[in-house]
């Protein structure tokens, strides 16, 4: 009887894992409007700039003010953006890519430009 129950837990934990997304991504049918100008602040040892940018929140685009973030050496941050698709806007998260130490979007094992301090 015990045997069963145990099966019965791990079969139904199981089955809600595989049912509930990690991470749901936001779709809307509303544009968001044109990024706001900023002034970006001199550059800072250290930090690498993440612009402002337009989020869905409460049934609506809100402006996310610029801020500094913390730099990841051998990585490169990547802003947040919306890119529509048949009609809909989704949100394409920003973050940290891996390997891009000159910053000019060509990973480093493929990046022949001479500014770049991997090159072979």
């Amino acid at each position: 009887m015990i045997k069963r129950i145990i099966f019965a837990a791990m079969l139904a934990a199981s089955v809600v894992s595989v049912a509930t997304p990690a991470a749901a991504a936001i779709v809307v049918r509303i544009a968001p409007p044109p990024p706001r100008e900023e002034v970006v602040p001199p550059p800072r040892a250290g930090y690498v700039w993440g612009a402002g940018h337009w989020e869905w929140r409460h049934g609506r685009h809100e402006w996310v003010k610029g801020n500094w973030i913390r730099e990841r050496r051998g990585y490169r941050y990547v802003q947040p953006t919306w890119a529509q698709h048949d009609g809909r806007w989704s949100m394409e998260g920003g973050g940290w890519k891996r390997g891009d130490s000159d910053g000019d979007g060509v990973p480093n094992g493929q990046d022949r430009a001479p500014n770049n301090p991997h090159r072979n």
